[in-house]
């Protein structure tokens, strides 16, 4: 198997701390301490968690891990997402880097400033004092990603180590390797190469997931909704140009490429006919299909799966976010590379973590057989890119939530509920529901959308994203429903619209 080295013992003064446990249960009369963000964050995401059978066990085989590590691994990755960049903001220029360790994906966060430890520490998460900042390193990567037309075509990739804390140069030629970096006018201290076999390629020609045809064949990736549109898919750059016809998985007229860009970016979407209607889901293991209810990015360190023709369905882990990789036609930036093995060509298929979709196939190394590197396109900067929102999921909101059949305003404290039209909801008929929810700046505002069955309310589709803003939609039968409001974090007023057959 394909396997990136093992990073070698940080800087001296790398300093690993475990947080003690943030809930203390006394006896009766007792008190306890309140419980920590992520602890809140953990429970939260429990109570609404409803993972895949078929995701379980790709989990359990992919990552050699139990099926109750599994479940509790997707919970708690969950909770990192919300978690994460509630401590970006607070530690500010002092943030390096998030990420999750160990067989239930537990969060690390870094800092550069010692007098930070202590508020990761009581956030619940783990903490680690490092040298450099992200910001720092970020720059650094920014720096090479500007001579990438120079670098010798030995340098595969390059990323940024958040557990090593340093940016990495892959190379199957180290000393071209070190005289280019050597060149660069970086500090030292902030770049290692190492050695790596990797020759990353472009996955052109099967699916994953549905496959479509353009002259060669290529995979959807998520399903998508466009005002204006009768909707689409978005997949990968390199299948197609602005313009191309596609033809579906039976041969029928599909759609047409209304964006594309590759190299630089491997992105695309697709905009389908009236024969076509795009559908919230992804193919998982045999028959199951997978909902896709938002588009939260998942720490490192978190498990991905992606789903192929070829292959199968597959899972392993994310490794690094903002990489650089370097295929024949050109360098793209700002890739996710993960451990997930594919193979020719399942360029444009779907990766996936729970129930968030992460991004499209883009390209990669190795097989299926010995393992590999791929590397897979973000999709929140496809969908910010051309305007798109995710058939069942989050995407961009309209500003203001403006042209949504009705509009409900109020105000909420952090961590407060509102229900909105009324804690009695509303009746909607069978066909597809549309929510977008426009929070305070700064703040992190969630929406769910729930269903009453006899005389329980159940979580039926929902907007989690670290931001004050989401927008999902809902394809489902005939009820009675509501939309719960929740400040997970700020405070101040907000704008729900609401749109229902």
């Amino acid at each position: 198997m394909l396997r990136s080295s093992a990073v070698t013992a940080g800087f001296a003064l790398a300093l690993t701390l475990v947080a003690t446990p943030a809930i203390a249960h006394g006896g009766p009369g007792g008190s306890s301490a309140p419980e920590s963000l992520y602890a809140q964050a953990k429970a939260q995401a429990a109570a609404t968690a409803q993972p895949d059978p078929g995701m379980i066990e790709a989990l359990q085989r992919d990552l050699g891990i139990s099926g109750a590590e599994a479940r509790a691994r997707l919970v708690n990755e969950a909770a990192a997402s919300k978690v994460e960049p509630v401590l970006n903001r607070q530690l500010g220029d002092h943030f390096a880097g998030a990420w999750l360790t160990g067989p239930t994906a537990e969060l690390v966060v870094a800092t550069n400033d010692s007098t930070q430890v202590s508020a990761i520490l009581k956030a619940g998460a783990q903490a680690k004092l490092v040298k450099h900042s992200l910001a720092t390193l970020d720059a650094a990567k920014a720096h090479l990603d500007g001579l990438s037309g120079s670098a010798p075509e030995s340098i595969p990739s390059w990323y940024v180590d958040l557990q090593g804390n340093i940016v990495v140069v892959l190379a199957r030629d180290v000393a071209e390797a070190q005289n280019f970096v050597g060149g660069s006018g970086l500090d030292a201290s902030l770049v290692r190469v190492e050695a790596s076999t990797e020759d990353p390629r472009a996955l052109y020609d099967v699916r994953g997931g549905d496959a479509y045809y353009m002259g060669g064949r290529c995979s959807v990736g998520f399903s998508v909704t466009r005002t204006g549109s009768q909707g689409g898919f978005v997949t990968a750059g390199h299948c197609g140009r602005v313009g191309t016809a596609t033809q579906g998985y039976n041969r029928v007229a599909q759609g047409t490429f209304r964006g594309s860009s590759f190299p630089g970016n491997d992105y695309a979407w697709v905009e389908v006919n009236s024969n076509w209607t795009p559908v919230g889901v992804v193919k998982g293991s045999g028959s199951t299909l997978l909902p896709v209810n938002g588009s939260t990015q998942r720490a490192v360190g978190s498990s991905i799966c992606r789903s192929g023709s070829t292959t199968g369905y597959h899972c392993g882990t994310i490794q690094q976010h903002n990489t650089s990789v370097t295929y024949p036609e050109g360098t793209i930036t700002g890739v996710t590379r993960t451990t997930v093995c594919a193979e020719p060509g399942d360029s444009g298929g779907s990766y996936i973590s729970g129930d968030q979709a992460q991004g499209v196939t883009s390209g990669g190394s190795g097989n299926c057989t010995s393992g590999g590197t791929t590397y897979h396109q973000p999709v929140n900067e496809i969908l910010s890119t051309y305007g798109l929102t995710l058939a069942g999921g989050s995407g961009p909101p309209p500003t203001g939530c403006s042209g949504y059949q009705n509009t409900y305003t109020g105000s909420l404290t952090s961590n407060q509920n509102a229900y909105q039209p009324s804690t009695s909801g509303y009746t909607a008929a069978a066909g597809t529901q549309r929510i977008c929810l426009d929070g305070p700046n700064g703040t992190d505002y969630d929406a769910y959308l729930q269903r009453l069955s006899g005389s329980t309310w159940t979580t039926v589709a929902q907007g989690t994203s670290p931001n004050p803003d989401e927008a999902f939609t809902y394809n489902g039968t005939a009820g009675t429903y509501r939309v719960r409001v929740h400040a997970y974090s700020g405070s101040g007023s907000y704008t729900l619209g609401l749109t229902r057959p």
